[in-house]
């Protein structure tokens, strides 16, 4: 049976590698700005570009910057969100609209290296009637920073440099999902491969008997 022992152990040390490999892959994102529309009082992630929506006049906009893997994952803006509050200081003007916009820097977490998050803030912008999101944004958040894509990268000059990079968070891709299927596959694996072993033991011990 030293065979078989020997055959086991051996597999056993290479599903510990292997659970131990799993739990250490890191999950990844992206850093970056994420544009929110509020409808019915809840953030909704917005499914056009801020330079291609067109808000109504009394519509909150909302921008995050965070690290997300993806819409599902995203951060949404924090802080209060309502129109009357946030514009009740600029009147309404013939021909124009007025758009609540909350701006949210993030978190230290999810800051680029050597930079801070300005703190969260709301702005009202009061704009053509035919302005987008970008132009709303545009009349109160200066510097913004787009890149060759149209994609917004930075609100009020944050952060400096960067736009949409991929990054890896300390979060285990394995933490918030449970096992691994590999831990269940390799464990099978060494139950045949074992099982295979003994049959082989007893055919040979058969034959020579």
């Amino acid at each position: 049976m030293t065979a078989v022992r020997r055959a086991a152990g051996a597999l056993c040390a290479a599903l510990v590698l292997m659970a131990g490999a799993a739990g250490q892959a890191q999950a990844t994102g992206y850093r970056y700005w994420s544009f929110w529309e509020r409808d019915g009082g809840h953030w909704t992630y917005a499914t056009q570009g801020p330079s291609s929506a067109r808000p109504d006049d009394g519509a909150v906009e909302g921008f995050r910057f965070a690290v997300s893997a993806d819409s599902a994952d995203a951060s949404r803006p924090g802080g209060a969100a309502d129109f009357g509050t946030i514009c009740a200081a600029t009147p309404a003007r013939s021909g124009m609209k007025r758009v609540a916009l909350v701006l949210d820097f993030g978190t230290p977490a999810d800051a680029p290296s050597g930079e801070r998050p300005p703190a969260r803030r709301t702005a009202c912008a009061r704009v053509s009637a035919d302005a987008t999101a970008a132009d709303a944004l545009a009349a109160v958040a200066k510097p913004l920073r787009y890149d060759t894509n149209a994609l917004l990268c930075a609100i009020s000059g944050y952060p400096k440099e960067g736009c949409g990079e991929q990054v890896t968070s300390g979060r285990k891709s394995g933490s918030d999902s449970g096992p691994s299927l590999g831990l269940p596959i390799g464990a099978g694996v060494i139950v045949l491969l074992g099982g295979a072993a003994v049959w082989q033991f007893q055919r040979r011990r058969n034959v020579s008997g």
